[in-house]
């Protein structure tokens, strides 16, 4: 599966770009196969669908906004 482009919102001004970078991390994260989903909402938390194959496995959750 190849890799999927994921793009960072422009930011207008140096200040906002700094306080935005300043907020962030950076993952490098290696694996098999990467899925992007919104989370929805369930009772008081968030819930995200996964393949049935991937019961029983290691996953690794980023927010990304």
């Amino acid at each position: 599966m190849p890799p999927k482009k994921v793009q960072i919102p422009y930011i207008p001004t140096q200040i906002e770009e700094l306080n935005y970078v300043q907020n962030r991390s950076k993952f490098e994260v290696y694996g098999e196969e990467m899925i992007e989903k919104v989370v929805k909402q369930s009772g008081n938390s968030g819930r995200v669908y996964l393949p049935p194959e991937w019961v029983g496995k290691h996953v690794k959750i980023i927010r990304i906004d």
